[in-house]
């Protein structure tokens, strides 16, 4: 059974794939904008021609720093322990694989997928690391005779195998976060917080119909630590990441 989180959660937080047009233009200008706007805590998708290293002082110049980071998979499968190596670097506590391409998607793709993370995992818990799988919606459609998201965490190491439930995408797939927390307390430590609206497009959060202070409600089920920010298609990155930040200041 994994470990509960006991400290309160830091809900500051803001995925950097939501400003990546800005961190493409410039990282450090991009970081000092979203210390201005009052976050503590990023979660990276990428360096941007950057090293780990430039990108932590960088953080550190801001007032920020990045307890998790995405990583592609293709980066893991060839050279895992080049991804441990970054997230040390960067400071991280958690590696957190991000996406799979639709090519990658298969029963057989799924299966392989289990031993990987279970491998990573254990890779990432003797480094000092913890390992995160990130879901979409696409991890709810039956393939194989199987649910994906219920083969990932019903076959991975509760030890060694956490996940980074993405708020919106659950509500996309119909899903019931609190049953999964129930079902598999502390295996949820990390969360992305992005709202919905009612035509199932994303929102920045407050704005939409998804009840994140209800939700918020299971964090200690859950094992929350950490939550972030994110809305994939914002038109103004900068005003819609303070928005939601006014929310989550609301909340508490």
């Amino acid at each position: 059974m994994s470990t509960i989180a006991a400290a309160e959660p830091e809900l500051h937080g803001v995925q950097l794939y939501t400003l990546r047009n800005q961190m493409e233009e410039s990282v450090p200008a991009t970081l000092a904008k979203v210390a201005d706007a009052g976050y503590r805590t990023v979660e990276l998708a990428g360096f941007y021609g950057h090293s780990a290293a430039d990108v932590r002082n960088l953080l550190e110049r801001s007032g920020l720093r990045a307890p998790a980071s995405h990583f592609p998979l293709e980066q893991m499968e060839s050279d895992f322990s080049a991804v441990i190596a970054e997230a040390k670097a960067l400071g991280s506590q958690y590696v957190v694989l991000a996406w799979l391409e639709q090519s990658r998607r298969s029963a057989s793709d799924y299966r392989k997928l289990v031993q990987n993370l279970n491998d990573w995992g254990r890779q990432c818990r003797d480094a000092g690391l913890r390992l995160a799988y990130h879901n979409h919606d696409f991890e709810f459609e039956e393939t194989g005779g199987f649910v994906p998201y219920q083969l990932l965490l019903d076959n991975t190491d509760p030890a060694t195998v956490y996940f980074e439930m993405d708020l919106y995408w659950m509500h996309k797939a119909g899903q019931q976060p609190a049953s999964y927390f129930a079902r598999y307390p502390g295996r949820f430590p990390l969360w992305h917080l992005k709202d919905a609206d009612t035509q199932g497009g994303m929102a920045d959060v407050g704005q939409g119909v998804i009840d994140f202070p209800a939700l918020l409600s299971h964090a200690a089920p859950a094992g929350l630590e950490y939550a972030f920010v994110e809305r994939d298609d914002a038109v103004a990155p900068h005003d819609s990441i303070q928005r939601s930040l006014r929310a989550l200041k609301r909340w508490g």
